[in-house]
């Protein structure tokens, strides 16, 4: 295995999203200020970092070392997260009539979903920074990863969460020593309960984008997707959209290729949102820019993670639905509970109910001829479907 020096990463500063004031990278940093968007992680790409230097490193998303922000190894706070399977779904492709569907099942990081990626990122950081004590508001997963990481590194955890998340998140969050607040409501109230916390104690908030790290940990599967496909990207990639951090995160490390020289500029995938009818508030935005929020009644989905009425991060996932010529579409939760049913008895995956959601809208997609049968497609699974089963059956 190749040997990894201690000082390795080539984060030279933090941009705000909109105006790109810089602000330094080795200070504890939330959002932008300036402009009241997220703060990004921008790289001094080294010259001499091809991808074949990546043949012989460990099989985890800290193999894109160079292109992280953690400046030291022994800040490193891992559990062993990414480089998660992409798999063929050939009965269903066929089934369908589809030429070439993958998933990428992030089902095998740990805790179980994909927010590993982004609170290892995170949490290494803040260990890095000195920082003490986080706090976070979560429609469930994102919850149980903090918890955890922060059990690893030895940072103190509030976890605050909707009353109503299956108890498996909580369980998972109180067995990692979390201090876990229950909520009424979706993850925006909890996002004010944490705001109120805030002002009587010394918490960092790791909300989503409102720190600038967890963005870093969610673009490895990026990277990933590229290096599994011999860097020929696919045709389509659909997400399920909640936060939007792994979205944007995909595009980042496209970019960032394309920058580094790894990958070609002529052929990026199309980038496809969706959401839940029941919550859908990215859907809104990308048909009616300025006023998707009128009339707009959110409502709790079985699907946690889609349920974020107000995402910070909204301006950015347009961005990226418009840069990429994708577009976002929803489904309801009769489709998404069939589709985890369905997909069981077909390839023998329980999926999250984000995932089911994902794989539905192809097929709505492909109607609507948004999406051609003989496109490259990848569907992203977000998590484990094991978690939600009280939600499900």
């Amino acid at each position: 295995m190749t040997a990894i020096p201690e000082i390795f990463s080539y984060a030279a500063y933090l941009e705000c999203a909109r105006c790109k004031t810089t602000y330094p990278v080795t200070d504890i940093n939330t959002y932008a200020a300036c402009c009241n968007q997220p703060l990004v992680v921008k790289y001094d790409y080294p010259s001499g970092f091809y991808k074949e230097d990546l043949i012989f490193r460990e099989k985890s998303m800290w193999r894109y070392f160079e292109v992280l922000p953690v400046l030291e190894r022994k800040n490193i706070v891992t559990l062993g997260e990414g480089m998660t399977p992409l798999l063929p779904l050939e009965k269903s492709a066929a089934h369908h009539g589809f030429a070439d569907v993958l998933m990428k099942d992030e089902s095998f990081n740990p805790t179980g979903s994909f927010k590993a990626r982004g609170l290892s990122a995170a949490i290494s950081k803040a260990k890095e920074l000195g920082v003490q004590r986080c706090i976070v508001p979560t429609a469930g997963n994102a919850g149980g990863a903090l918890a955890a990481y922060c059990a690893k590194a030895g940072i103190a955890c509030t976890v605050v969460m909707p009353r109503h998340t299956p108890n498996v998140f909580k369980q998972e969050c109180e067995l990692y020593g979390a201090e876990l607040l229950l909520v009424d409501g979706l993850i925006s109230d909890c996002a004010k309960k944490v705001a109120e916390l805030k002002q009587r104690g010394d918490y960092y908030d790791v909300s989503t984008l409102k720190e600038p790290y967890r963005l870093e940990g969610k673009k490895t599967m990026g990277y990933e997707i590229a290096e599994q496909l011999n860097w020929q990207l696919p045709d389509v990639i659909i997400y399920p959209a909640g936060g939007g951090t792994g979205l944007i995160g995909i595009w980042k490390a496209f970019k960032e290729m394309i920058e580094m020289g790894w990958i070609e500029d002529g052929h990026l995938p199309k980038m496809i949102a969706v959401q839940s009818l029941q919550c859908a508030p990215v859907v809104r935005a990308f048909y009616n820019p300025g006023g998707w929020k009128e009339g707009f009644t959110p409502q709790p989905s079985l699907a946690n993670g889609l349920a974020v009425p107000y995402p910070f991060g909204m301006d950015m996932m347009q961005d990226v639905l418009h840069q990429s010529n994708g577009m976002a579409y929803a489904v309801s939760e009769e489709e998404i509970i069939a589709g985890v049913k369905e997909f069981a008895k077909t390839e023998g995956m329980i999926l999250a109910p984000e995932g089911a959601a994902v794989w539905k809208a192809l097929l709505h997609l492909r109607r609507m001829k948004v999406i051609d049968s003989a496109d490259k497609i990848v569907l992203m699974n977000t998590g484990s479907g094991y978690k939600y089963l009280e939600n499900i059956i």
